[in-house]
């Protein structure tokens, strides 16, 4: 059955079929990129993002964004580590193997050495109270990895990362302090967008060819990503903001 356009995004189809309709070459991401309108949008160019670029952010709003993030990049890995177990095949374990080690190793030195320079004391850091959003953000990521399969993990990691290449590819020039700058090299290298590239055609592949009932829970675990990714952003300047954008 074609999909009929759902309010607020802008037109799109609310199913993949709809969507791939008359389409030469429908990609499965593209779609649920759209469908996620306007939290997408929200997140990409969300003013902390337009502030990290230029510069311009305050110290404490990066300090409570960091250390929120550390606490997420944890419950991250683990939903990496699902993946792994999931993936069909040796090569793309291989690929998810080999990003974990640069979480765990290059951006944890990165973390290291920026709540060093922004004073944040190990006692912080290393078992920080969660906001409301970061919590739900974990939440939604733990029960993806608990309660689908593969298609269903990557539908929160694709969302988690392709809207970090977004916003920190479109950064022109390199901001200070080094924290900053380097925020933004770690996820506009050469390598992040080839691994991000890599994310979105495995999951091309494993939702195009989903049951359409599969193909919607895939969407929600996508759109309701974006929202918090959106949402998380914002707790930066306000730790007890709550929400997750429209997307549901």
């Amino acid at each position: 059955m074609v999909g009929v356009t759902s309010p607020g995004t802008d037109g799109v189809p609310d199913t993949y079929e709809g969507y791939a309709e008359g389409r030469e070459r429908a990609r499965f991401t593209d779609w649920l990129r759209e469908r996620a309108e306007p939290d997408w949008s929200a997140a990409t160019t969300h003013r902390f993002a337009r502030e990290l670029g230029s510069g311009d952010l305050d110290d404490a709003v990066f300090r409570q964004y960091l250390v929120q993030d550390y606490a997420f990049v944890r419950t991250l890995t683990g939903v990496f580590g699902h993946a792994v177990g999931d993936a069909p095949t040796m090569a793309a374990k291989s690929r998810l193997v080999d990003f974990l080690a640069t979480i765990t190793d290059d951006e944890n030195d990165y973390f290291e050495r920026a709540f060093a320079s922004l004073d944040v004391p190990e006692t912080t850091y290393a078992e920080p109270e969660p906001t409301p959003t970061t919590r739900a953000f974990e939440d939604l990521l733990e029960r993806a990895a608990r309660e689908g399969g593969y298609a269903e993990t990557l539908a929160v990691l694709v969302p988690a990362e392709w809207i970090y290449l977004e916003w920190a590819t479109a950064v022109d020039g390199s901001p200070e302090p080094f924290y900053l700058a380097e925020w933004v090299e770690l996820h506009a290298t050469d390598a992040f967008a080839d691994f991000v590239r890599w994310l979105r055609r495995e999951l091309d592949r494993e939702g195009a060819t989903a049951m359409p009932g599969r193909q919607r829970r895939i969407e929600r675990f996508f759109r309701r990503t974006v929202a918090l990714e959106a949402a998380f952003f914002e707790t930066a300047y306000d730790p007890d903001a709550t929400g997750g954008g429209s997307s549901r």
